[in-house]
Order: C-alpha cells, then structure tokens, then sequence
C-alpha cells in the first residue's frame, strides 16, 4: 500500500469523522408549538387590520406630568429593578453551560516529602529511612467531547430561558409603564371627584342657610331645615372619603416610582380627553409582538432543548484528560528537560444501571415540555381574550359616557328647578333633596366613565404589546456551538 494511498485514505475517514462529529454536535430546534384553536383573519371586535404598535402611547394623553411620572418609574421602580437582576443571571447561566462545551484547563502546582523507613534489614544495620522530596508543576486538561449534542441542546435551553427572561422584562417594563399611567389617572380621577364633592358641599351649604332663615321667619317647617342640614353633612362625609380615595392613589403611586410615600403629587385636576383608539392588527401580530406569548414560547423551545438532552444521557460520553509539566526532587532544576513529564487518556463510559433515575429524567423533562406547551396556548389565548374584550368594551364606554353627560347636565338644571319651585311654595323640599342627589351622582358617573374609558384604553396598548422597544418576531434559538458563542449580551 503506497504512502500516498494510505494519506488520502487517513484524510478522507479524518473528514467523515469531523463531519459525523459537527452534525451530532447541532441540534435541531423543537418543532413550533401549534395552538389548539384557530386564529381568525382579524379581531371580531374590530374591522381594522392595519398594525402599528404605538410607540411611547401614554404621551398621547399630552400630559407632560405624566410623561415624567412614567419615565421615573422605568428608572426607579424596585420590581423592575429585579427583573432586570434576574435578567443578568439567566444570561450568566447561558455562559455557564456554554463553558461545559469548552476544555477545562487548570494549572497544578505540588510539593511532597515524605520518609520512607527501610524495613527487614539485619540488626547491624540499625534503623534506616530515607527522605525524599517531589515538586512538580503541571498544566492539567480535561475536555467531555459533545458527541450527541447533549451539552448543545443544554446550553440552547439555558439561551431560550435567557431570551424568555429578556421578553419578561420587556413586559414588565410595559406593565410598569400602564401602571404609572393608571395610577396618575385615578388620582386625577379622585382629585376630580374630591373638586366636585366641594362644590356640592359648598351649594348645599348655601341652601341650608336659605332654608334655616325661612325655618326662623316661619315661612319653612323646621323639619326642611334639619333636612337640610342632614343633607349637608352626608355630603361632607361624602368629600372625606372622595379625599380619603385620593390620598390612597397617591402614595400609590409615589411607591411604584420608588419614592417615599409622602402623599405630594401634583397632577392635573381635570381628565384628559380620550385619544383615538391603537389599530389592533390581526391576531397573528399580536401572538408576535405580546411579550408574555414570546416569553411562554421561548420557555416551551427550551423545555424541548431540555428533554433532548435527557434524552441523550442514554448515550455514552467521551472524555478526554491530559496533563504536562514538570517533575523532580530538586527545584533547583524542576524545570529542566529531564524532569518533563506528560499523560493523556480517553474515556468512555456508557450508562448501564441507574436506578432507573435516567428514565425518571426524561420523565421530567417530557411533564415540563406538556406543561410549558399548555401555558403557551393559554397565554395566547389570554392575550387574544384581553383584546377583543377591550376592543369591545371600549365601544360600550363611549356611549355610556355620551349618555352620562346628558344624563349630567340635565339633574344639574333639574336642581335649580326644583328649588326654586320649593321657594314658590309649589314642591316639597324632599323634590329637592331627590335632585341634588341625582345632580351628584349623575356627575360623579359622568366623570367615572371618562376614567373608565381611559383605563380601558391603557389596558389595550398593554394588552396589544406597544409602548416601547419595539420587535418583530421572537429571535429563534438553535443549538449549535456557533449560535450560542454569539448570543447577545442583552435581549
């Protein structure tokens, strides 16, 4: 056999074996999880199919106080603080596991001395021993080749569980962002109730005074006046516990910027109008863009990484270990070319008996990919619910507040009419007393479904996914060597 023969032979099995060892060291990705309902082309609650998540939506609202509110909570806000901390640690455990892949290497250095007593020699000679010295100085190597894409498909499960953690915190940021904007606009809420519960204090004050100066002159039965005065103080205690709402909101909110809960908030007193509705997209786009989907898939992917590598502890591992340096009684000359010393070796080791705690494994591993695959599709459709309910009920809102406005105005009229007619002597004072109350709760219902809608419409740019850094479709996790050397640092 000529030399030339026997060099291409060994080149052509070197390649085989390279490549038989890059195709088992890639991973194939699971399989995309399919939902257990079918999507329809468009929201039922919405004709509009256009998409375009709206970025930085609560400056719509044109409130600079809340813009401020909302940037420091993004910047303070000691929940997000921790979901940025446990971000930083599901990264530092990609790294971990992407280490296992690599060989380990360590630097030894070793000093022995030791005496040796020389037994079964003759009497004469006495009691002998010898001393002896060792140093050595080595530069150990271990290496488990990853045959089957075992430590592959581990460190893609810990990049997906990573990637997961990145779309956590880009959800909490969104919710972060909702909850400053709901919070600030109950306070203007509360503050705008508080305002109204001091006019009416105010007008019930200045009616109590006419009517006691009629109950005096006689003209009006004492019974009105002490109608009058219950009335007034119903109306006090109800102001107390509009401010008591408004205190409570406050601090509230004080507590999820990361501030101390002193209760000194300044806001607008007034609420905004409602701005035009976010175009809702398709349900696709949503599936694609909601954080809490992208998370609940990309937690499935690395259930599915998980169980292939259980899978694949059923296969034997091969290590690798190595060692050179130096070796000699004297250090004077440890480093001299007659004390070089140098060991390699392979191992292979194949599971043969358990316990059974391989088959367990998988097991596990299968029960956490069934689990993660059923909380992906309710996450989904979680996400799909909140919409179209959202999308309808924002519909309703409108119209209720539309009719509360009228409904408003016209108790507020029926008040001065039904007073004045008291003074002319034609109704009973309890017609009046019935009015101010309506007036009262007719315009505190105005108000609270402007707030209403206001919330709805927060909660809808929660729940289709905007606000802010914006993303396509989630970032695909495979398991090859290559893909998780380049893994970004940050989602």
């Amino acid at each position: 056999m000529s030399f030339r023969f026997r060099m291409a032979r060994s080149l052509r099995t070197a390649t085989l074996t390279m490549a038989l060892l890059a195709s088992a060291c890639s991973v194939a990705p699971p399989a995309e999880p399919e939902l257990p309902f079918s999507l329809p082309a468009e929201f039922v609650a919405t004709s509009t199919s256009a998409y375009a998540p709206a970025e930085r939506w609560w400056t719509g609202f044109g409130d600079a106080q809340l813009d401020r509110f909302v940037e420091n909570a993004l910047e303070r806000n000691p929940a997000l603080a921790q979901a940025i901390a446990r971000n930083q640690v599901a990264e530092a455990r990609v790294r971990v596991n992407r280490a296992d892949q690599l060989p380990q290497v360590g630097l030894g250095i070793g000093s022995t001395r030791q005496r040796q007593n020389m037994l079964g020699l003759p009497d004469e000679f006495g009691d002998m021993s010898i001393i002896s010295n060792n140093h050595n100085v080595t530069l150990d190597v271990s290496w488990e080749l990853d045959l089957w894409g075992r430590l592959s498909a581990l460190t893609a499960a810990a990049r997906a569980e990573y990637l997961a953690s990145g779309e956590q915190l880009r959800g909490m940021r969104q919710s972060v962002a909702a909850q400053v904007a709901q919070l600030y606009f109950d306070i203007v809420h509360a503050r705008a109730q508080v305002e109204l519960s001091e006019r009416t204090v105010t007008a019930l004050e200045e009616m109590a005074r006419q009517i006691n100066n009629r109950v005096q002159v006689g003209i009006a039965s004492p019974a009105d006046g002490m109608l009058a005065d219950a009335n007034l103080g119903s109306a006090r205690a109800g102001l107390e516990q509009r401010r008591e709402a408004l205190e409570h909101s406050l601090r509230q909110l004080e507590m999820l910027m990361g501030d101390y809960p002193a209760g000194r908030l300044q806001t607008a007193d007034s609420l905004p109008e409602v701005p035009p509705p976010p175009p809702a997209g398709i349900p696709a786009q949503l599936l694609a863009q909601r954080p809490d989907v992208r998370a609940a898939e990309l937690t499935l992917l690395g259930a599915g990484y998980q169980l292939g590598a259980a899978q694949r502890s059923f296969l034997p591992s091969l290590s690798l270990t190595g060692s050179g340096g130096y070796a000699g009684s004297e250090l004077s000359d440890l480093f001299s070319s007659g004390n070089l010393v140098w060991s390699i070796a392979g191992r292979i080791l194949q599971p043969v008996f358990q316990g059974g705690r391989l088959v367990a494994q998988v097991d596990i591993a299968e029960g956490q990919r069934d689990e993660a695959l059923h909380a992906y599709a309710e996450t989904a459709l979680n996400a799909l619910g909140e919409v179209e309910s959202m999308l309808a009920v924002d519909t309703l809102l409108t119209r209720r507040e539309q009719a509360l406005a009228g409904s408003a105005d016209a108790a507020e009229e029926a008040v001065r009419v039904s007073f004045n007619r008291y003074l002319q002597g034609i109704d009973p004072f309890l017609n009046v007393l019935e009015s101010q109350q309506r007036a009262l709760d007719g315009r505190s219902a105005h108000i609270t479904a402007r707030h209403a809608r206001i919330d709805n419409r927060i909660s809808l740019h929660l729940a289709l996914g905007g606000g802010f850094d914006t993303r396509g479709p989630a970032t695909p996790v495979t398991a090859s060597a290559t893909d998780t050397a380049s893994m970004p640092i940050s989602p």
